[in-house]
């Protein structure tokens, strides 16, 4: 879990009266009255004031390669400057599953850590239109950003660099991006690319950290595993930084890409992104490569042979995440989240006591459930009651649920603190306990 620099998340309550309380990461049983505790308000916390989500709809005249097409967009309330924005392109005929990526918390998290927004794309036309972004869909998504600029007072959205990512036709869009505009591209994922585009890519492309992945049967259709190989093969003969991974146990439309898309965009970002919003080449004194047949990890300095057939990725971290991928579908978080904070108890002035808290998602596998525990270590609840805070879609990787239940627990009068709060992410890691210190009652 990467904790350099972890900030609060927005929510909102129903207008309820909140108390004075002091936060610690301590064992509830151990947990002792401070006598001279802090007060801590969650309107008063720094950065606390509400990240911007919103849709925008672009038809008309706007839209012309199309009926007309959705953006939802996401812009962190802690980002001064938006250095970079995250770009994820549906597949053909998967507009009919709607927006969700600017709700889906993980995301948020991995944004408010490097000043990145986020925008997800419906587009309602022919697919074979709209994933060429010369007839029409690159002008509209620079006009979303535009107007998203407008909107939030960052008119830097307009021109800041672009983590894209595509699934099947938006993989293809991915490539019709890397060919066309190159140089706005930090990093790409290509999820089951189709249609093969052998392309002479201009030597801005080279740059460019890529990832490629196809699955098993099934996907013989529109060259699926065609795409990725030639393409694959085209940019490494370029000394390109592209890797490709084929996820026999999987399909078309079922993946886990997310659990490879968080670290290798962390490790372009962390070698790309320049202070002035400049991109930069990779370090290659950091470059790994991974041999997919024998998935031996490689120190790219290092090695003696032909490598133009082996992965190449940004450094050490990505390249033992890739490793993973490419063997076993998925990478596993093994490491804890960052616990919740900002712990209080609201009354909603009806008798009615709730435990509220904030809390930033894992980066690696995002928000399981929460677990409350009374003064005495006792499990007292689970948010949610069952199934998971927020899972992700193995299809094209939407956000189930799209808005997550709210952090908050209802309190019984049989209840006694001081109440404890831990987040468990979606590979079962349990973080430390954020403890609730409520002032001495008099008795």
């Amino acid at each position: 879990m990467h904790r350099a620099k972890l900030r609060p998340v927005a929510f909102s309550t129903i207008p309820l009266l909140t108390l004075s309380v002091a936060v610690m990461l301590v064992s509830c049983r151990s947990a002792r009255i401070a006598p001279n505790a802090t007060s801590v308000i969650p309107s008063e916390v720094e950065g606390s004031l509400p990240d911007t989500t919103f849709t925008l709809t672009l038809e008309g005249e706007d839209c012309r390669f199309a009926d007309h097409a959705d953006y939802g967009i996401y812009v962190p309330s802690t980002a001064e400057k938006i250095r970079g924005i995250m770009v994820f392109q549906h597949g053909c005929s998967q507009e009919e599953f709607g927006l969700s990526r600017h709700h889906d918390v993980q995301y948020q998290a991995f944004a408010r850590k490097w000043d990145l927004a986020i925008i997800e794309t419906t587009i309602f036309g022919l697919c074979d239109v709209w994933a060429r972004p010369a007839e029409g869909s690159y002008k509209a998504l620079m006009l979303a950003l535009t107007k998203a600029g407008v909107r939030t007072g960052h008119s830097e959205l307009a021109n800041a660099p672009l983590l894209v990512w595509g699934h099947s036709g938006g993989g293809f869009w991915v490539l019709s991006m890397l060919h066309e505009h190159p140089e706005r591209i930090i990093a790409a994922i290509a999820y089951s690319a189709a249609w093969d585009p052998q392309w002479d890519y201009p030597e801005a492309a080279y740059e460019v950290p890529i990832l490629f992945r196809h699955a098993g049967p099934g996907e013989g259709a529109d060259n699926i595993p065609a795409t990725a190989r030639h393409s694959f093969a085209h940019l490494r003969a370029h000394d390109a930084p592209a890797a490709i991974a084929y996820t026999r146990g999987q399909g078309h439309n079922h993946s886990y890409m997310r659990t490879i898309t968080v670290p290798f965009w962390e490790a372009a970002l962390q070698q790309r992104l320049a202070p002035d919003g400049s991109l930069k080449p990779i370090d290659r004194g950091q470059s790994y490569l991974v041999d997919t047949v024998s998935f031996n990890i490689y120190r790219a300095a290092d090695f003696r042979g032909e490598s133009r057939g082996l992965c190449l990725l940004p450094d050490y971290g990505s390249a033992y995440a890739f490793r993973e991928f490419a063997l076993k579908g998925a990478v596993r978080d093994a490491t804890p989240p960052p616990a919740p904070f900002d712990v209080a108890i609201e009354t909603d002035g009806e008798g009615n006591s709730f435990l509220v808290w904030r809390a930033d998602a894992d980066l690696e596998s995002g928000i399981g459930h929460f677990n409350i525990y009374d003064g005495d270590g006792r499990l007292i609840g689970r948010i949610p009651e069952e199934g998971l805070y927020q899972d992700f879609d193995r299809n094209g990787d939407q956000a189930r649920p799209m808005i997550p239940p709210e952090m908050k627990f209802r309190l019984s009068g049989n209840d006694r603190g001081p109440f404890c709060v831990q987040t468990v992410n979606r590979d079962g890691r349990a973080s430390e306990k954020a403890v609730l210190i409520t002032p001495a009652r008099k008795s």
